[in-house]
């Protein structure tokens, strides 16, 4: 087996990475989100998404199914519905919702690359 070329690996700890505005379709700060894979828009594909302690997301609906793992914190749903560490979860494509989280949440999040990957509501 040969070793990794140099620039064919990224690496950075979640805990020290600067995590970045995340600006949703509509030019609104929405959360901050960390993602290695430039290639595809900021919040698709696989990236890490934190909300600081009483945020609530904007309205959205997904396109593509979105699936995600609670790292840490909580995420409370608009239905109710409560996320805690540790928790995966998988919301099917045309799910409509917004989130809060009481205490800041991180979250690491995959969401398919695409123009309709999500939409405000």
């Amino acid at each position: 087996m040969k070793p990794v070329a140099e620039g064919d690996r990224i690496v950075v700890n979640i805990h020290e990475a600067e995590f970045e505005t995340y600006i949703n379709r509509d030019g609104e700060a929405d959360g901050f989100a960390l993602q290695l894979d430039r290639s595809v828009r900021l919040g698709t594909g696989f990236h890490v998404y934190k909300m600081e302690p009483g945020y609530t997301t904007i309205p959205h609906e997904h396109g593509h199914d979105e699936h995600f793992l609670i790292i840490s914190g909580d995420v409370t749903d608009n239905d109710g519905t409560v996320y805690r560490e540790g928790d995966l979860v998988l919301m099917k494509a045309g799910t409509q919702h917004c989130s809060y989280t009481e205490n800041g949440c991180v979250i690491a999040v995959y969401i398919q690359p695409g123009e309709d990957a999500f939409k405000p509501v």
